[in-house]
Order: structure tokens, then sequence, then C-alpha cells
């Protein structure tokens, strides 16, 4: 069974390479414009990136009473990036590696799983401290529109959901595993019509709660485990904005602080808010529109959208492919 949900994987991800070849080759052609030393710089940052999201991983779990090396969340992160790309599942995909993960090293499921949902929280709080500075900036300058405010509100209930969800796992197993039950009965409703059996058990989504607060009151016995991954997410937005510095260096366009932020602001809110997976194809252009409405020509700004995309995007596509192979082919092991 593992064998075949692996192939299944590498035959989407051969799909998803197929259809999207066109603007892969696009990006491929406007990266060769840009000087590659600022080019260069960006893919390194992008890799820090990755290594950001493995150090905050390893602050999550510890704070969960979890011990993992970063050496090993680091491919887990690049590999549930690539899933989430490949197969999109509403972005609960990439939480299935951790999952497999967890499984094949005996440690605790819900507590990985929970520590998955905190990263995507911490992730989202703090964007949206830089996507207030962002529609600041927009508003500021007429440039914001009902769009971006609408996709600001699904992303801050989003946030809310989440967060609530997490409190009620602080206070109680069985509040927890309540609400999971009563979530996965009405994913049961909607799909039983279909495909004629039960989706998801209630019975493990009690079992699911029970573990996730264990886990997150070991977190509340020492809160302070919790800051820094605080810190290491706002590094995280720092990072993809120095990304995108270093592509308006690559093409030796003039910007300012308010266009870095402004421009970053509406790319991550609509790769998370966006009808197709991780925004391809839909990013870059609502991008190249912001920048334009910034200031920044349009023959630019689309080169700026591209290569933007380029690198936080299908850079790590490529080595997060390597990293499944890796992760994939790992043997099972008792230990945790």
């Amino acid at each position: 069974m593992r064998s075949f949900l692996v192939a299944l994987v590498f035959l989407l991800a051969v799909y998803f390479l197929i259809g999207q070849m066109a603007e892969a080759q696009q990006i491929a052609e406007t990266l060769r414009r840009g000087d590659w030393r600022w080019l260069v710089a960006a893919f390194l940052l992008q890799l820090v990136w990755t290594t950001n999201v493995a150090a905050s991983l390893r602050a999550i779990y510890r704070a969960l009473g979890i011990e993992e090396k970063i050496e090993r969340l680091f491919p887990l992160a690049a590999a549930a990036f690539f899933v989430n790309i490949v197969a999109p599942v509403g972005g609960m995909s990439g939480v299935a590696v951790f999952i497999a993960e967890a499984k094949r090293r005996g440690q605790p499921i819900g507590r990985v799983s929970t520590a998955a949902a905190l990263l995507v929280l911490y992730d989202y709080a703090a964007f949206l401290l830089v996507l207030i500075l962002g529609l600041t900036i927009l508003f500021r300058r007429g440039q914001l529109t009902g769009a971006e405010i609408s996709a600001s509100a699904i992303l801050f209930l989003l946030a809310v959901g989440m967060g609530f969800l997490l409190y009620l796992g602080t206070r109680s197993g069985g509040q927890l595993g309540r609400a999971l039950a009563w979530m996965a009965g009405a994913i049961n409703g909607l799909l039983r019509p279909f495909i004629r059996r039960d989706y998801l058990s209630i019975d493990q989504a009690h079992d699911f709660g029970h573990d996730a607060a264990e886990g997150l009151r070991e977190a509340r016995r020492s809160p302070g485990t919790l800051i820094f991954p605080v810190a290491l997410a706002l590094s995280s937005k720092a990072l993809l904005i120095s990304i995108l510095f270093f592509v308006f260096m690559a093409f030796r366009q003039p910007f300012s602080i308010g266009t870095l932020i402004a421009g970053f602001s509406i790319a991550y809110l609509f790769l998370i808010i966006s009808p197709t997976p991780s925004g391809i194809g839909f990013v870059e252009g609502i991008l190249t529109l912001t920048l334009t409405g910034l200031g920044v020509p349009l023959a630019a700004a689309a080169l700026i959208a591209l290569a933007y995309r380029g690198i936080t995007l299908w850079l790590p596509v490529a080595y997060g492919l390597v990293a499944f192979r890796m992760v994939s082919r790992a043997e099972p092991s008792r230990s945790a």
C-alpha cells in the first residue's frame, strides 16, 4: 500500500510537471535575463528559508515533547511542500508526510499532526502582521481593492478557526476530540452519498484529540518554548521579502521598502487564498498587477513576478521531489 501511494504521488508529479511545462520554460527564460550573482544569492536564501521551516518544526516538536533532529526535518519539510503542490487536498496532503514518518518511527501521531497545525498557525499569525503593513501601504497609495480585503478576511477566519481548535486542546482532550469528531461526521455526511461509506473514523478523531491535547499540555508546562517558533515564523517572512529584494536587484529595477512589503504581502496572501494549487498561474498575474500599480513598469513587473515565483515555488518543487524520494525510501524504524 505504501509503495502504491508513493507511485501515485510520482505519477501526479509527472502529470503536474507536464501540465506546467510551458510556465516552467517561461520562468527559466526569465531567469536567464537577470544578473546571475543576485539570482544565486536568492537561490541560496531559498534553501535557508526551508532550513528555517525545519528549525521551526524542531522547536515546536520539542515544545510538544518530541525530540527530533533538524537534519531529519529538513527533507520532511521539503517533501511536504512538494506533495502539497502535486497532490493538493486543501493543503493537508503535506501533513500526510509527517504522519507517515511518525508512524514509521513510532512517534505519537496526534502530537506530530498538532505540530504541523501549529506551524501553519504561526505562519498565518506572522504573515498577518506583515499583511497589515502591506494593506496599509496599498491603502495609502490608493491601490487597495475589495479582492485583497476579502482574501485577508478569509485568511483571518482560517487562522481564528485553527487557533480555536488548538485552544480547545489546551483545555481538554475530550472537547477537542468531540470537535474533531463533529467535523469528521460532517465530512462523512457530505461524502457518504458518493463513496457509500464513512471516509473518516469518529473513534480515531476522539483518540487523536486526546493525543494532541497531551502534547499541548506539555507545551503549557513550558510556555517559553513556544516563543522561539514565533521568532522563526517572523524571520521566515523576512527571508521571503529578502528574496524579492534580490530579484529586484537582479533585474536592476528601482524599488522602495513599501513596494517590497506590499508586493510580498499580496503574493503570499493569494498563495494561501487562491483558486489554484499554491496560486500557480494566479499569483504571477496578481503580483505583476500589484507591482505595476506601485509604479514598477509592466515589463519589469512581469519579469520580477516570474523570477520570484521560480525561486520560491519551482526551486522547492525540484529539491522537494528529491527529498520525497529520500523520505519514501526510508526503512521502517521502531525507535522514536
